[in-house]
């Protein structure tokens, strides 16, 4: 099966971007006042069109606050409530043109901003994962995090797209966060210096007195297939006696890396199912020739696992290849296709949703662990990058719990078929 490029299965808004406004032509007055050419118009829609002029020459003639009245606003408020009506609340999105270009830095892999996603989640702008190394990781913004204020400002009710505008900013600029955790009660105040990010998608350490190797996936973006399997390769002279595959918020990133990414642990079968607007139901097969198919697996999870690294937790769950170990992932289930607008903007629509191998539904339910485990209060995930000639006893002491259950579990493995 083909894999188009724009077929995507990244997951809210990255907060990442390049300096400056956007730029290109603002759909205005004008263009409602004027009768659409018939060819444009589905059957049926005039009408509904020119209610939408109505209300846009209402507010242009009578509403008292004139500085309010943005005609870029209105239109981008009118295109992303027309997207908002769908229902498929954090994934189906309209991007203006900032926004798509930071969608397309995220697939890059090279970014400018806090480095953290968000999405409208219960009428509320979520965190849904900080990026590895970003400004928003060194925070220590954590996944469910509620973004209350911006520079003192009040976002709550604002569209996603206009709470993503105060925040995005050069690199080198500060911006303030109000943010609340449901989970503590707390509200908590954070200043984040913006900064250029380059993404290292996957990382790998030995973890220290052992023979397992702690591998990790930032995010999808393009050509982590290829990084995949060089660290596999670069891992086979350790003999490991597994590997512990960390997924914890990773936000998503291309389908195909995502299929290429599961397929070296895999020996045939499916990664996926996609399932059209007609209820066809398409298989998603295994590449050949993994490089990891008989390696011991844990793979860790949690509330920021969300879009492509489900299609590979999943596929690897209904295989039995691996246990999962944390938290119930997000549940983004739907593969999303980008439709450019004239202006640089663009709508991301799901045209086709996603299902494990076995048939499950991931869109809104997530993917359950085998073993749920959460990270105590104020613990942040520990990741390759910080292990690096770290001691038994420190790795003890970070209180992963997530990470130490997944190393005791391969560890007891280890000497299972040590006895045998």
């Amino acid at each position: 099966m083909k894999y188009r490029r724009n077929h995507w299965v990244v997951i809210s808004v990255l907060l990442a971007l390049l300096l400056g406004a956007a730029g290109g032509l603002v759909i205005g007055c004008k263009l409602l006042d004027a009768s659409p050419p018939p060819s444009t118009l589905s059957a049926g829609t005039g009408p509904d069109f020119y209610l939408m002029a109505e209300a846009w020459n209402t507010i242009q003639r009578s509403y008292v606050d004139r500085k309010a009245v943005n005609p870029r606003l209105m239109t981008y408020g009118a295109i992303s409530g027309m997207v908002d009506s769908l229902g498929d609340t954090g994934h189906s999105r309209f991007l203006n043109p900032e926004m798509a270009h930071q969608e397309m830095n995220l697939i890059r892999g090279k970014l400018e901003g806090i480095g953290a996603e968000i999405q409208n989640k219960n009428n509320q702008i979520t965190i849904v994962a900080p990026m590895d190394g970003s400004p928003a990781q060194k925070a220590g913004l954590k996944p469910g995090d509620v973004i209350l204020k911006v520079n003192g400002e009040e976002v709550g009710g604002l569209p996603l797209e206009q709470v993503a505008s105060r925040i995005l900013g050069p690199s080198g600029t500060p911006v303030h966060l109000t943010l609340f955790n449901p989970s503590t009660g707390e509200t908590r105040e954070v200043t984040l210096v913006r900064a250029n990010i380059t993404l290292r998608n996957v990382t790998w350490q030995l973890l220290p007195r052992t023979r397992i190797v702690h591998l990790r996936i930032a995010s999808f973006s393009r050509g982590v297939g290829k990084d995949l399997k060089k660290a596999l390769k670069d891992i086979q002279p350790q003999k490991p006696a597994g590997i512990i595959l960390d997924l914890r918020n990773n936000p998503g990133g291309i389908f195909g890396e995502a299929v290429e990414a599961a397929s070296q642990f895999l020996d045939g079968g499916n990664v996926a199912l996609e399932r059209n607007s007609a209820g066809k139901i398409d298989p998603v097969p295994v590449k050949s020739g993994g490089l990891a198919l008989t390696i011991p697996l844990v793979v860790l999870v949690n509330e920021g696992t969300a879009s492509a690294p489900e299609i590979v937790s999943g596929a690897l769950q209904d295989a039995h290849r691996a246990k999962l170990v944390g938290e119930k992932t997000f549940g983004t289930g739907t593969v999303l296709e980008k439709f450019s607008l004239s202006d640089g903007s663009a709508l991301l629509l799901a045209i086709e949703e996603w299902l494990t191998p076995a048939g499950r539904t991931i869109w809104h339910r997530g993917i359950s662990p085998d073993l749920a485990v959460s990270l105590p209060p104020n613990v942040t995930p520990l990741f390759p990058q910080a292990e690096k000639g770290m001691t038994e006893e420190e790795l003890r002491a970070s209180k992963d719990e997530q990470l130490l259950r997944a190393l005791d579990l391969l560890s007891h493995q280890a000497e299972e078929r040590a006895r045998d």
